[in-house]
């Protein structure tokens, strides 16, 4: 059972991690694509995706880290396609 817990801790733990890094990333991106002569959607899109892994955070502090780790992935994938806009 001990085992259990601490899988579930780390799990959090590394959602918790991964969205925090994720959305610093995204926000960051955004602020530099917004100094730019990129098109609005691609800062826009960056700053989406980083909502979307902050949300993912939220979630796998509370525990959800399956959903967490979904919206992670959309995340990203948010961000990456708005950068196609480039």
């Amino acid at each position: 059972m001990a085992q259990y817990a601490e899988d579930a801790r780390r799990a959090r733990w590394a959602a918790v991690g991964t969205g925090a890094l994720l959305t610093c990333a995204g926000l960051g991106a955004a602020l530099l694509r917004s100094a730019g002569a990129a098109p609005a959607l691609v800062p826009a899109a960056y700053a989406l995706g980083a909502a979307v892994c902050a949300l993912a955070a939220v979630l796998g502090a509370r525990g959800r880290t399956r959903r967490a780790l979904w919206l992670l992935i959309a995340g990203v994938m948010i961000m990456a396609i708005g950068d196609q806009f480039d």
